[in-house]
């Protein structure tokens, strides 16, 4: 009589890792963004989508799968000459342009990646993302171990603020709100103010046009050719504006908007993630400065945004000043990285790796 097999004798396979490559951006992308971590759910295919409709290119799309499930999607675009074979990382600068992979992605699944990448491309560009970005980590450590040369040049400092750590201390604090209400009370001399709230659907339905028009009086417009404005026509404002197509990236949009007598005076624009807030872009119109709109409004936003659950906000780069006077402290390092194959493209990628470091920010 055969003895019956207990379920200790069976031996659990590991999953089988295949790589599939495709033209295209695949719908793959949002199967992986749903099981990644909540900081970057947002990286959907519409995220890559609107990117290139606003900024040009034609996709591939790397999906690695874990028996038939997909756990990784990298989309890329070629970069240069297509006999150069180099690629980059498609999508918005802000808050920084990465690719999904699902919680718990073994790093076998990052080894076949790399392996899949090295026949299709001499050179990968991914970037600007955070130290510590799991998907870019994990690439990064695979590579190397296949002898991929990497380069990598620091783009700026993030400021992060804590906001439960905020709160537990007394945030805001009775000064601040008194100066507050003394500002507002003079600036409400210029005509009344409304203070507004803007989801995805909202934003689209005008509230991008608000916000162009506020960019557009503000130092931005006057003091460069506006090329850098998040929501203008000469701006980023094609990308943003797409995004609002896809219901679940529309919900996670959320602005802050000013009025004076119903003329578009500030607004503060984030993309919220769970619990964590990516401040993208604030502004203001410089009629008012004096009474410090953007303050005033950033302020009421974030105790907005603690009320609805927001535990952390992500800053990014840029001018420290007022980040530090509200509560942020410096967070991780942005940096944009460059992977090279093994092979004559290594060979020069090392040749090049002063030159790419210098090419960034310094420290």
């Amino acid at each position: 009589m055969t003895k019956p097999m207990l379920l200790a004798d069976f031996a659990r396979l590991p999953p089988a890792m295949v790589a599939q490559v495709g033209d295209g951006l695949s719908a793959a992308i949002d199967s992986v963004a749903v099981a990644a971590p909540e900081s970057h759910r947002f990286l959907r295919y519409h995220w890559f989508a609107a990117a290139l409709s606003a900024y040009g290119g034609q996709a591939r799309t790397i999906v690695i799968e874990a028996d038939r499930v997909p756990i990784i999607a990298l989309p890329m675009v070629a970069l240069g000459p297509r006999w150069a074979g180099l690629a980059a990382v498609p999508g918005g600068y802000w808050p920084f342009r990465s690719f999904p992979t699902a919680t718990d992605t073994p790093a076998d699944a990052f080894a076949v990646l790399v392996a899949a990448l090295a026949r299709q491309i001499n050179a990968l560009r991914i970037g600007p993302v955070y130290d510590g970005d799991p998907s870019a980590t994990a690439l990064i450590t695979a590579a190397r171990a296949q002898g991929w040369a990497v380069l990598d040049r620091f783009v700026a400092d993030s400021f992060l603020l804590d906001m439960a750590a905020e709160a537990a201390n007394g945030w805001p604090r009775n000064s601040t709100l008194r100066k507050n209400r003394f500002h507002e009370k003079h600036l409400g001399e210029h005509g009344a103010l409304d203070w507004r709230f803007l989801d995805g659907a909202a934003l689209k339905a005008g509230g991008f046009d608000a916000l162009a028009s506020i960019e557009e009086k503000s130092w931005i417009a006057a003091r460069t050719d506006g090329h850098d404005a998040k929501f203008t026509a000469t701006g980023h404002g094609a990308f943003w504006r797409a995004l609002a197509d896809d219901p679940v990236l529309a919900g996670m949009m959320h602005a802050a908007l000013l009025t004076v007598d119903g003329a578009p005076a500030a607004f503060s624009f984030d993309i919220d993630a769970g619990a964590l807030k990516y401040a993208v872009a604030n502004s203001y119109d410089p009629a008012f400065a004096k009474h410090s709109p953007g303050k005033l409004l950033y302020y009421r936003n974030l105790v907005e945004a603690m009320a609805r659950g927001i535990t952390q906000v992500d800053w990014g780069a840029g001018d420290s000043g007022y980040k530090r006077v509200i509560g942020a402290t410096q967070g991780p390092a942005i940096r944009d990285w460059l992977l090279v194959r093994p092979g004559l493209p290594a060979m020069l990628g090392r040749m090049l790796k002063g030159r790419w470091a210098r090419s960034g920010h310094s420290g």
